[in-house]
């Protein structure tokens, strides 16, 4: 571990009482931030990222979409896709012998698509 440096720490122990109260009180509640948490921690992959970008805009992709547009195995995208439906970010339906995934909700790509914008900038 490495040790601070005087210039980047408190010399002195003290605190804003009021200011602190107030971030505590706006602070969102620990099960919102458990989803958020949940949310970006599945979005902390980039094969994860380009599976939720690629189902943007209400789109859907079976398995093996999915493997091609990743450049990867059936297998590795199927990985994947079960995490991000496991944490309820994509739904799924079976037609005959195919897979096909979406987003459960829109407002994820959104999220990612607000990222991307501002990282672009």
């Amino acid at each position: 571990m490495t040790k601070p440096k005087l210039d980047d720490v408190c010399q002195v122990r003290c605190f804003n009482t009021d200011l602190v109260a107030q971030v505590c009180d706006e602070l969102p509640g620990d099960e919102i931030l458990e989803d958020a948490h949940v949310l970006l921690s599945a979005l902390a992959d980039k094969s994860r990222l380009k599976i939720v970008y690629a189902l943007g805009d209400g789109r859907e992709l079976c398995v093996c979409d999915v493997a091609s547009m990743l450049g990867v195995k059936v297998a590795v995208a199927s990985h994947h896709l079960r995490k991000l439906r496991d944490l309820k970010i994509l739904k799924y339906r079976n037609d005959g012998k195919l897979a096909y995934y979406s987003l459960k909700d829109q407002r994820v790509s959104d999220i990612l698509n607000s990222v991307l914008k501002q990282i672009a900038r």
